[in-house]
């Protein structure tokens, strides 16, 4: 059985944590009895004996250097933690975590994880924060749950417990998540136990995702298993999606993965979605042309070539005109140029976006091109007061020679008259 990188990690950490301890335990806990024992036995002996105040003395200074000792013990371990999360390093600082998890007892992951959170949970600690959830839920899913569910105000803790707990016992994982959902909605624990199902597992994590209603847990769910099915390569994820019967959820389905699949593949995207015409289509054409533009031009313009005229090419073109923009905008002035009949409003307002910040005045030209008369006033509005500010000597140079609208200029100088 094949599991994520991290749960297989946390796995073999946990083995040797429980192990160490179980004998430390088991050690401690026979010298304990034995050390308190000894005493007793005495005290029963000599019950009438001068002795047996002694006796009773040294058993309870006994038990309470045992407490002074587990004290010190977690307040230790709780600075040590402390210190490897102050360290710069982030390769030293998860090698020294993970020797810190290989020690814990599964009794010590709440105070520990108490602790870290105090520190702050910042984005570059996300991953170490999983790490210590993850071994938690191999040592004691159950309290770890409890946990989460009573201390934390988002889904990240108790999804990440859920994929290491469903990677082990989907069953037992299942069987929490009914028990702790209650409504006719979607079981929004789902989402965990998919992801931690859908390497070893893909037709059970299916199974599970097809059986929710649409929402968005289902669309959580969704991009939870979707990395999996995308690391067994192009061909297999556009299988898996092409298999789903629910339509929405196909839907879904391949407009988060066309843009991931376009990176690799984006000739194989184009023909994929052309072969599958919906919302995807219209939604993604433009993302895949122009990913595929940034890495082959030549490549993307031939494509867009073949395409018939009407909404699949003006997407294309537009993917084509984003990238090309950016890097040489009288390039895309061009390709506009060479199908204009193509050229719609979304065309030209993303030339203008891509273009701007390198040829504001080609940018501005291109304006009137929007058919939309209401948009049009607007992107003027916006692009020249924008010129303006950051360089107002050539947008009012460009204002002279080209003669706004009379609703733009009046926007344009209230702006002026206020900023002075």
């Amino acid at each position: 059985m094949k599991f994520p990188p991290l749960i297989l990690v946390s796995a073999l950490v946990l083995i040797g944590a429980v192990g160490f301890f179980a004998g430390r335990i088991s050690s401690s806990d026979s010298q304990a009895d034995a050390a308190v024992d000894g005493p007793q036995t005495t005290r029963s002996s000599r019950a009438s004996g001068p002795s047996s105040s002694s006796a009773r003395d040294a058993a309870t200074a006994l038990k309470e250097r045992n407490s002074a000792r587990s004290s010190n013990s977690e307040t230790d371990r709780l600075s040590r933690l402390e210190n490897i999360m102050r360290g710069e390093n982030p390769l030293d600082r998860n090698r020294a975590l993970l020797a810190f998890i290989d020690r814990l007892a599964p009794g010590d992951f709440e105070a520990a994880v108490a602790h870290f959170r105090s520190l702050g949970i910042t984005e570059s600690r996300m991953g170490e924060y999983a790490l210590l959830l993850s071994a938690w839920a191999k040592a004691d899913p159950l309290t770890a749950l409890s946990y989460a569910k009573e201390n934390t105000n988002n889904r990240f803790a108790t999804d990440t417990i859920l994929t290491t707990w469903a990677s082990l016992d989907p069953d037992a994982a299942l069987r929490w998540a009914e028990a702790n959902h209650t409504g006719d909605g979607a079981n929004p624990h789902l989402a965990g136990i998919i992801r931690g199902l859908a390497a070893s597992d893909p037709q059970r994590a299916t199974q599970l995702l097809t059986g929710m209603p649409r929402s968005v847990e289902r669309g959580q769910a969704l991009d939870a298993m979707l990395p999996y099915l995308l690391a067994q390569g192009n061909d297999a994820a556009r299988a898996w999606i092409e298999g789903l019967t629910d339509d929405a959820l196909r839907n879904g389905a391949m407009l988060r993965a066309a843009d991931r699949l376009a990176a690799a593949d984006p000739a194989g995207t184009v023909a994929w979605l052309l072969a599958n015409p919906g919302e995807a289509t219209q939604r993604r054409m433009d993302d895949v042309y122009s990913t595929w533009a940034s890495k082959d031009e030549q490549a993307a313009m031939n494509s867009l070539a073949t395409l018939p005229a009407g909404e699949t090419r003006s997407d294309a073109l537009r993917g084509v005109v984003s990238s090309v923009a950016t890097k040489d905008p009288a390039k895309a002035v061009s390709i506009m140029d060479r199908y204009p009949a193509d050229v719609n409003d979304r065309v030209v307002r993303n030339f203008i976006w891509h273009s701007f910040g390198s040829d504001p005045a080609m940018a501005v030209n291109q304006i009137a091109r929007i058919g939309d008369a209401g948009q049009r006033d607007r992107m003027y509005s916006r692009a020249v007061g924008h010129w303006l500010e950051v360089d107002a000597a050539a947008a009012t140079t460009w204002m002279q020679a080209n003669p706004l609208p009379a609703p733009v200029q009046e926007e344009l100088q209230r702006s002026l008259n206020d900023a002075r």
